[in-house]
């Protein structure tokens, strides 16, 4: 063969490094050629369909950050999105680049964006309770000819990717959060048609999936090949073949989704078909991964989740929800038992119409399963949920030391033997009372139950029980448990419990043994959150709710003692704990006496001995008032402490969440409680409040507390005080307190009393004696301080002597009139009337005499400190001639005119219901 002369060669070798020469000339000159026409015509572009705040440090034109693709990258790119969210990003990213069509560039001289990549990046979308959405910053054609139109810059997208980035969709309307890291999306399709297919690859280093506040999915792998067909005109999305791998399990996705003007429109199909039952538990939160090491698992399951109809939260309309899930031929082996769970058989499926959870529609058609000759089985229906429509029938003889093994159980072992026969069916219903026909046995022999918290196990649990109801009301219920019985840390407790007739229950209970509860408590719960002291019981109840509630105890047979020692407790009306150190409860009759009963709450302590009554009807129902007497003592109560607690979420960055406890909240008192004190304190503290000898009587009954012809010393002087107090909510209360006060120090109530310094600030240098006789009513926020718009009433404020020492209102005037004497003004015998509304304190006239001079003041001033006072200032010797003047202003920056005209302060009337006061009328006394 012969060979090329070398000539060719050369010629080709030139040809060839010319072209590639040409080419990267042409890969460093179009960037330097078009630079500024690129840049404004996406600028343009972007004022043209955009409608948010668009910001990036610098543009950089190059063939070589996505070669071969010629790219406008923007780098610290950032968009924030569409009202309601106008201040809060959308898109974050380190870059963001726009692929140009170099054909369109070179030869019509247009810039046609064809790829779009973004890198690093944080998607935050958000949508409100109504629906409304932050991600609508694309602006359609026709809202788009409104803007610059001058723009040659067209979006023919041909390909997305998006690249390490963080996603979050936060819809607070569908109560749905979806948190996706390490999120990678390749998007390729023929995008700027109206109608197209988008080829898509998909995949999540870790995905989260929270609904209604409850996490299903967390720290999953998802793995996504889709096409999806999208149609811009409407905003349509058909999800033609989706095939998923979340961790092991596969899972087909089909369906559409439309956006409407408020709101969607959605149906979704997702499947797994003949799966494995192992890959589903691969699908399922941590723990069960880590449970699934141990474990051998076979056997086949089916999934079948629908989502279907249209979301409007205007409209209050909402998609149809249903699930499905079965399993055939299980089989779950932890740790190489010795008997598996076998086979394990499920028909599961529920329904939830316009996610109505008053609809909900549970139907576990059958669960089986064995472990060695043992066997569980059950069937259970239910409709609605406030009044369920029930039918379930449980069978089941079990080992439980072989149940805990075979399934791996865990924080908890078991042991003992499990007999359950139960059949229910019909409407469970409180208020009309109605229960499902019952009939059922829980047969308990020799079981233990032991935890990870503790080291002892609760040990010999026996029980025998049975639940009969033949005609489906609660006055037919009756419930028998004989015995009852247990050991713990050697101590036996025995029960045995006979209850009938629920609409009027009698009852038949013995209980005794003695019981360390921080112990027991540790067996079921986590540390940090202990229940703490012993119980000592021999107690019998007899006896029915009705004769308790008519009085006729002798038809009680209600007898015994309960020994309390340093019991440590918590209420959900209480944000500390209430530790009662000892104290002895002996039952007779319908009471329960307090004997010796030392208790502290916080830095508060007591000492109490009195009663409570009807106590067997409180415990055993939800409407039983908790009635009782007692007189109480103590050394020191701190109020503040009562204060509820909230918790609220803070968000830091990038959606990740702390939890910040505040101590906000009011004092909330249970509704059903009447009970009386006759209280004595050496010392009170609310907020700075400092009262010493405090007496008086306390009611609490209907939610309310009232404290009745209670005194107390504070500044130095007696006060007498009535006091109404409720909670409307634990953010909000309601107070109405009269007060009478007797000759206090008006500078130490001004230094030592917050509300007194709030309602008369003008006091700030006043000096000597005074008195007041008042009643006020209002509404407390969550930090107990008065909402001053919804403070209303009234009364007297009695000056005997007191030099005004250093009042603005009075230098201002001195200084503007020249009368040197009413500067500092010695006052006595001086009785100010006011009234509060909407804010507003109005003072009613009233005259005083000052070296000569007889002022006459009379008009308003706010909570705000706006001024709006008359005054006549009557010149000696006896007053008949006198100057007009009017103070407007603050009490900080008075301004003093001559004159009679003046305009009333703007009122602040509170949206919201205002108790009544006791009485605007001033005590005689």
């Amino acid at each position: 063969m012969k060979k090329p002369s070398k000539s060719i060669v050369v010629k080709i070798l030139k040809i060839t490094g010319f072209t590639l020469g040409t080419i990267l000339l042409a890969l460093f000159l179009i960037p330097i050629l078009f630079p500024g026409k690129i840049a404004e015509e996406v600028k343009a572009f972007a004022n043209k369909k955009l409608d948010g705040e668009l910001n990036f440090k610098e543009a950089n034109l190059s063939f070589f950050n996505h070669f071969p693709s010629l790219t406008l990258t923007l780098t610290d790119f950032s968009l924030k999105g569409s009202a309601p969210y106008k201040k809060e990003t959308l898109i974050a990213a380190n870059e963001v680049s726009f692929g140009i069509d170099l054909s369109s560039l070179v030869f019509d001289k247009k810039v046609n964006i064809d790829k779009i990549y973004v890198s690093d990046a944080f998607i935050n979308v958000k949508v409100n309770e109504k629906g409304e959405a932050n991600y609508n910053v694309y602006i359609s054609d026709e809202k788009a000819t409104e803007k610059d139109t001058t723009s040659n810059t067209a979006l023919r997208l041909e390909k997305i990717a998006i690249l390490n980035t963080h996603l979050v969709y936060d819809d607070k309307s569908t109560k749905m959060l979806i948190d996706a890291r390490g999120f990678e999306y390749i998007g390729n399709g023929d995008l700027d048609k109206a109608i197209f297919d988008l080829y898509t690859e998909a995949k999540i280093d870790s995905f989260d999936f929270t609904y209604n506040g409850e996490q299903y999915l967390k720290n999953k792998k998802v793995n996504a090949d889709l096409i999806t067909k999208i149609n811009t005109n409407s905003l349509a999305f058909i999800f033609e073949q989706n095939n998923l791998k979340i961790n092991k399990l596969p899972v087909e996705f089909k369906g559409k989704f439309d956006f409407l003007s408020n709101g969607y429109d959605m149906d979704f199909t997702i499947k797994s078909e003949d799966s494995k039952l192992n890959d589903f538990f691969t699908a399922l939160p941590p723990h069960y991964v880590t449970w699934l090491d141990k474990s051998k698992v076979k056997g086949s399951t089916d999934l079948l989740l629908t989502l279907k109809g249209q979301y409007i939260a205007s409209k209050n309309q909402k998609p149809d929800l249903a699930f499905n899930m079965k399993i055939r031929d299980g089989y779950i082996n932890y740790n190489k038992a010795p008997f598996p769970a076998s086979n394990i058989f499920l028909n599961f499926d529920t329904k939830l119409p316009s996610l109505d959870i008053e609809q909900l529609r549970v139907n576990l058609d059958s669960v089986f399963f064995n472990v060695d000759k043992d066997y569980f089985k059950a069937i259970i229906k239910t409709e609605g949920l406030s009044k369920p429509k029930i039918a379930a029938r449980i069978n089941a003889k079990m080992d439980l030391a072989k149940m805990d093994q075979a399934f791996g159980l865990q924080n908890v072992d078991l042991k003992g033997l499990l007999n359950l026969d139960i059949q229910s069916k019909g409407i469970y219903d409180k208020k009309s009372g109605r229960i499902p026909v019952t009939n059922a046995k829980i047969y308990l022999f020799d079981a233990e139950v032991k935890s990870i918290y503790y080291q002892n196990p609760i040990k010999k649990i026996n029980l025998f029980a049975t639940v009969s109801d033949k005609k489906g009301l609660m006055n037919d219920l009756n419930v028998t448990i004989t015995p009852a019985s247990f050991e713990f840390e050697g101590s036996p407790i025995y029960v045995n419990a006979r209850l009938r007739n629920f609409d009027n229950i009698r009852y038949d209970i013995k209980a005794k043994g003695q019981l360390n509860v921080n112990r027991i408590y540790k067996v079921f719960s986590r540390k940090g959150m202990d229940l703490e002291g012993y119980i000592d019981a021999d107690v019998a109840f007899k006896g029915s709710q009705e004769d308790a509630m008519n009085g006729r105890y002798n038809n009680l047979k209600n007898s015994g003692t309960l020994k309390l020692r340093n019991i440590k407790t918590t209420t959900e009306y209480l944000p500390k704990p209430f530790i009662i150190k000892q104290g002895t409860f002996i039952f007779n009759q319908d009471k329960m006496n307090f004997n010796y009963f030392v208790a502290n709450y916080g830095q508060t302590d007591f000492k109490m001995h009195g009663y409570l009554q009807n106590v067997i009807d409180y415990a055993l129902t939800d409407s039983a008032i908790l009635k009782g007497n007692f007189t109480l003592s103590s050394d020191y109560i701190n109020v503040d402490e009562f204060m509820s607690q909230t918790t609220s979420s803070v968000t830091v960055s990038d959606s990740t969440k702390t939890t910040a406890t505040a101590p906000t909240g009011v004092v909330v008192i249970p509704p059903n409680f009447n009970l009386q004190f006759n209280a004595s304190a050496n010392k009170v503290n609310f907020q700075d409040l400092k009262l010493d000898n405090l007496k008086g009587r306390m009611n609490i009954n209907k939610g309310k507390l009232e404290l009745q012809n209670s005194g107390f010393d504070l500044i130095g002087s007696t006060v007498n005080m009535d006091v109404v107090y409720g909670s409307q909510s634990s953010q909000k209360a309601f107070f109405d307190f009269k007060v009478l006060a007797k000759d206090f120090d008006v500078k130490r109530a001004y230094n030592e009393v917050k509300l007194f310094r709030e309602m008369a600030t003008a006091a700030e240098s006043a000096e000597g004696i005074i008195s007041l006789d008042y009643n006020v009513a209002g509404i407390l926020d969550n930090n107990m301080q008065p909402i001053y718009p919804s403070l209303t009433g009234g009364g007297t404020l009695s000056v005997k002597k007191v030099k005004m020492k250093g009042f603005k209102l009075f230098g201002t005037v001195s200084q503007k009139t020249g009368k040197d004497a009413i500067k500092n003004p010695d006052l006595s015998e001086v009785k100010i009337k006011t009234t509060i509304k909407n804010n507003i304190i109005n003072i009613e006239r009233f005259k005083f005499k000052v070296a000569g001079f007889r002022p006459r003041i009379e008009g308003q001033t706010s909570f705000d400190g706006n001024l709006n006072i008359k005054m006549r200032l009557g010149l000696p010797p006896l007053g008949i001639i006198g100057i007009p003047i009017k103070v407007t202003g603050t009490q900080d920056h008075p301004i003093v005119r001559l004159g009679k005209k003046t305009e009333d302060l703007k009122e602040t009337e509170y949206q919201g219901e205002v108790p009544t006061p006791l009485s605007t009328e001033p005590k005689n006394n």
